[in-house]
């Protein structure tokens, strides 16, 4: 099997924030080695129609024919186009790192990402690797990767063997409802409301398929392995896509272009759990702080509403 993995490029109709992010990514060590592949959904009204055809015509101008691109003539939507694209990816190479639109990329990068999906390849419990990582004050001068228990979807990859256990039916979801224990754990004991994002996906509040791979990777109690500074920079939070505009929310984390070389791999897939509290730390610190917990609070409470009035007005029915 190659060591460079497949590159996927999930895109829609953001011209400039695709050019941004494929030119970053060019820059990247092993991009010339790695095979690209471009899925771009279609437009859900005649109204987006010149933005995604501009989208697409943007990669095609910065990639050529070294891509291959997957148009689709529907608009599938975020997660049924990722899950599908990163399925055919996963199934056809075994393994794929996988970007979004939004992301501008360190230049070690791929690096980072094939010497991690190269070391742990076979290591059961490490489900993910991530590019991305929260500002951690005590990690900013650390040379070391480290394992977490969660994913993230800013850059990230995985194997087959992975993501093979991925389940988008969230098997067991509504126990968060109910069961406190469980949504502490759930939410990395408080430091980020994770069971509001999964309840309002499943009761179609929202359209997420990252909430669902977090839930496979708790349900497995799975382990992802982190850069100690992020090699990823979230550009999305400007209002041009489904993002928001991060009011509260500080999770552009500036990337850095240290080499990946200097990284050092785990050799135990253990979680350091010192390192796991500091993370936790400047997860709620990023997500707005006190005032942020009041806020996920309230939409809690929110989504709890909503699927008890959906489940009153079936039975009603």
């Amino acid at each position: 099997m190659s060591k460079f993995a497949p590159i996927v490029v999930f895109a829609y109709r953001r011209p400039e924030h695709l050019g941004n992010t494929l030119e970053s990514l060019m820059r990247c060590e092993g991009f010339h080695q790695s095979p690209v592949l471009v899925y771009c959904d279609g437009p859900r009204n005649d109204d987006e129609r010149t933005a995604v055809m501009a989208t697409r015509e943007r990669a095609r101008e910065l990639l050529g024919d070294s891509a291959e691109y997957y148009f689709s003539e529907i608009n599938l939507g975020l997660s049924r186009s990722v899950i599908a694209g990163v399925t055919e990816t996963i199934n056809r190479f075994g393994r794929a790192i996988v970007i979004e639109d939004d992301l501008q990329l360190s230049p070690s990068f791929l690096t980072f990402m094939n010497r991690g999906l190269n070391r742990y390849a076979d290591e059961e419990m490490v489900l993910q690797i991530s590019g991305y990582q929260f500002d951690v004050p005590e990690l900013r001068s650390a040379t070391a990767a480290l394992f977490l228990p969660f994913p993230v979807s800013w850059g990230w990859a995985t194997w087959k063997r992975a993501w093979d256990k991925f389940d988008p039916l969230a098997p067991g979801w509504n126990a968060l409802s109910t069961d406190k224990a469980l949504r502490y754990r759930f939410n990395l004991e408080g430091a980020y409301d994770y069971a509001t994002m999964l309840i309002r996906q499943m009761s179609g509040q929202r359209d997420s398929w990252a909430i669902r791979w977090y839930w496979s990777v708790f349900r497995m109690n799975g382990l992802v392995l982190f850069p100690p500074i992020s090699l990823v920079q979230n550009t999305g939070f400007d209002g041009s896509g489904s993002h928001g505009r991060g009011v509260l929310r500080r999770f552009s984390t500036k990337i850095t272009v240290a080499l990946s070389t200097g990284i050092n791999m785990p050799s135990a897939v253990v979680m350091d759990t010192a390192l796991y509290s500091s993370v936790k730390r400047a997860l709620m610190r990023q997500n707005g702080g006190l005032v942020g917990k009041v806020v996920d609070k309230l939409r809690w409470w929110m989504a709890i509403f909503t699927v008890q009035s959906k489940e009153r007005n079936v039975s009603s029915d």
